[in-house]
């Protein structure tokens, strides 16, 4: 059960695993960008048709119809990662040996919806990914197995990725004996909630000090946070902290050289790579050479 990428090396995991996969389940086809608005599988979906599994994809399982479809598969387990639905009692309950999610962070710290983007705001030095055992909360399931890796300089994206392959192999390492990994309940302590990412969190605000600001961009990357420039939205992929800036006084969001490095709170930002609306990831130097922001512009 799940819908973005970050599901699918668990599903082709769990398959050269040698498991019987019964069904896939995952949100319903959304409308695509290009014209027409063709409706488009989710990677989930398309990876699972591709292995030849059924996939099933309800709006709810909230109906007592579907949760009797789900029961009807007789599932030993559920392997649940990033499916986007809630999952209420009687499908929580309807496997042999009920639910299995494959959640982003160390818990209890980042429950809930952006547990990798939240870790990289927060500055933290490391996460990973655990095995839960679902139950009714808010990913308050007790934990069987858990790995860990350095946050460093990875963006959102890089992390997932990472991650996604990690919670691979641990839901694999799980499932080949469930009795050697039993069930061990999260700490009390140190319980933290990841707020889904909003559109508003993406605009760059360059009040903070610059390690804050160089937080964000990686955190926001896919699909990108932003500035706004000669009347336009830039993205902003990748940039270096300069801690050094000069005696000169500057203004948060002041542009302080021909380089486009942006003053913050303190210190400054140098972005390394930009793209602008409808055009390909360039670095600095391609996109001052046909779009001009000079010293002294206020972003």
């Amino acid at each position: 059960m799940g819908t973005p990428a970050f599901a699918v090396p668990a599903l082709e995991a769990l398959v050269a695993a040698g498991h019987q996969i019964v069904a896939a389940y995952s949100q319903p086809p959304r409308p695509g960008g290009r014209r027409g608005r063709a409706l488009v599988p989710s990677p989930v979906h398309a990876a699972a048709e591709a292995l030849g599994i059924p996939v099933h994809t309800p709006v709810s399982l909230r109906n007592a119809e579907e949760q009797a479809t789900f029961a009807g598969l007789g599932a030993d387990v559920a392997v649940v990662a990033a499916y986007g639905l809630i999952l209420p009692r009687p499908i929580l309950d309807a496997p042999r040996f009920g639910c299995l999610n494959i959640h982003g962070s160390l818990l209890p710290r980042w429950r809930g919806a952006a547990p990798i983007q939240r870790a990289i705001l927060a500055g933290d030095a490391e996460t990973g990914v655990g095995i839960m055992q679902m139950e009714a909360g808010l990913d308050t399931g007790p934990v069987r197995l858990e790995g860990r890796t350095p946050i460093a300089a990875k963006t959102a994206g890089e992390l997932t990725d990472e991650l996604a392959q990690m919670g691979a192999q641990l839901m694999v390492t799980v499932l080949t004996d469930l009795d050697s990994h039993p069930p061990v309940a999260q700490p009390e302590d140190g319980i933290t909630y990841a707020a889904k990412i909003s559109k508003e969190e993406m605009r760059l605000d360059f009040t903070p000090a610059a390690e804050v600001v160089e937080r964000q961009v990686r955190a926001f990357n896919p699909p990108g946070a932003w500035f706004e420039a000669n009347g336009e939205r830039v993205r902003l992929l990748a940039a270096d902290v300069i801690t050094d800036t000069g005696a000169a006084p500057t203004t948060p969001g002041e542009v302080i050289d021909d380089r486009l490095t942006i003053a913050c709170g303190s210190g400054a930002l140098r972005p390394t790579l930009v793209q602008r609306a409808g055009r390909g990831v360039m670095s600095v130097d391609e996109l001052l050479r046909g779009f001009p922001i000079p010293a002294g512009t206020r972003l």
